[in-house]
């Protein structure tokens, strides 16, 4: 088995990644840093938890020398990531005589501007606020040697793609580009055509694949019983810490509430808290202050949770590269855990989704024991599910199978939010079978 010692890395490197308990590199790291080491440019494309920082930040530190700064570059979309890189860099690199700073939005841009006057080997930066320092001339980017930019399909979809384009003309052309990724769409494809150079492409799994040691639960549940089964679930499993997804802020900071009423112990994370606010929220949840922490996608990728047992999606989400993140919080670095979806009837199309592209062999549906559903109907497969809101809700929408007959009779959103407390007044007190059927035609074929 390779061992880092063979990668050929500095000793003092050897020595910072001996004291965090690192043994063999990873499938990422094996295959990353010599590639790095050559000065190739490399695009990496693997799931979350495999130790892309690593990957990229070992041989790159190995690299390093005195000279004009800053030397790196490390982009990533969020603040809570670059903090997470940056720790890690300055872990690394600790017997290293190079330095680093961490530059992102909403804090303070003086002690930034500070650091970066001083001077910095290692420049870890959100696109934003990076691009704010280069406008006020706080930093030159004109000395950089290696770029990397970290989860690069989250930057495209935050829309930070020209933000990307900017700051990489504005480096000299001969560096070294890495670009990591847990997905590699087209897009992705296309930047790095642009802007590197015989890229080398390195794909450890492939796309939209689940790491392995996960087990998949559907709980398919009326959306008012989902906080109750939810805190059932929580209360019965043996969940040692879990992550609970919501689609929406409102819904992470309702969640959370109602979950405190019941004295469970839970943060919340998500884009409107304060970046103190965030930092106190995952610095509770990786320490066990908290054994639940409701988030919104900002902590489905990239972010470093360990000993996450279980994930629950307590919204399913919009598109099966989201579960993938989402569920990639547990099972890290080769472990098990668990990956539930509380499912109501309006969801079934987003099912479908994650069946057509996953497999329906990964995804068993199952019912909680002794949950009281209201005499809802017991679904023990998804075909029976599929048959009776047929029957009763009318076709699925089809959405990215082209039925457009379905979508063209959806009711607006509007429409329906307007009259939602009394229409889901109704659906609570109906028969189960009729409530199935009549949230079902609320929402709409969606």
């Amino acid at each position: 088995m390779q061992s880092f010692e063979t990668l050929g890395l500095k000793p003092e490197i050897l020595r910072a990644i001996k004291e965090k308990n690192y043994d063999n590199p990873m499938p990422i790291q094996a295959k990353t840093i010599p590639a790095t080491l050559e000065g190739r440019d490399l695009v990496g494309c693997a799931q979350t938890g495999t130790g892309k920082t690593a990957a990229f930040m070992l041989p790159i530190l190995h690299q390093l020398t005195k000279q004009a700064r800053p030397q790196v570059v490390v982009v990533a979309p969020t603040r809570e990531l670059a903090i997470q890189i940056e720790d890690n860099v300055r872990g690394y690199g600790k017997y290293l005589p190079f330095t680093s700073a961490l530059i992102y939005g909403g804090v303070n841009i003086e002690p930034q501007i500070k650091a970066l006057r001083k001077g910095v080997d290692i420049l870890v930066a959100t696109p934003g606020r990076l691009l704010d320092h280069m406008r006020r001339r706080n930093v030159s980017l004109k000395s950089v040697r290696h770029l990397v930019l970290d989860e690069a399909d989250r930057m495209l979809d935050m829309g930070f793609i020209r933000d990307l384009q900017q700051i990489m003309s504005d480096m000299p052309k001969q560096r070294q580009t890495l670009l990591f990724s847990a997905t590699m769409p087209p897009e992705i494809q296309r930047l790095a055509k642009r802007f590197m150079t015989n890229a080398l492409e390195i794909n450890i799994s492939p796309p939209t694949a689940v790491a392995e040691g996960i087990t998949h639960r559907i709980y398919p549940v009326p959306h008012s019983l989902k906080k109750q089964l939810l805190v059932d679930l929580l209360r019965d499993e043996p969940v040692d810490s879990a992550l609970v997804f919501t689609r929406t802020r409102r819904g992470a900071d309702n969640l959370a509430r109602y979950l405190e009423r019941k004295n469970i112990s839970v943060t919340r994370l998500h884009s409107d808290r304060t970046q103190g606010q965030r930092q106190q929220a995952l610095n509770g949840f990786r320490s066990g202050k908290f054994k639940i922490l409701v988030a919104t996608d900002i902590a489905a990728r990239g972010l470093d949770i360990p000993q996450v047992s279980h994930v629950v999606n307590y919204n399913l989400p919009e598109c099966v590269d989201d579960y993938v993140h989402r569920a990639g919080r547990t099972a890290r670095a080769e472990g098990t855990g668990f990956a539930f979806c509380l499912m109501a009837p309006e969801e079934i199309d987003l099912y479908n989704d994650l069946e057509t592209k996953l497999g329906r062999e990964l995804l068993t549906w199952v019912s909680h024991p002794g949950f009281d559903y209201t005499k809802e109907p017991k679904m023990t497969s998804p075909s029976e599910y599929r048959q009776q809101h047929a029957r009763r809700g009318g076709p699925s929408r089809g959405r990215r199978s082209g039925a457009s007959s379905a979508r063209s009779s959806k009711p607006s959103r509007l429409s329906i939010r307007s009259d939602s407390g009394r229409k889901e007044e109704q659906a609570v007190t109906e028969s189960s079978t009729a409530r199935y059927g009549r949230i079902r035609r609320v929402a709409g074929s969606r």
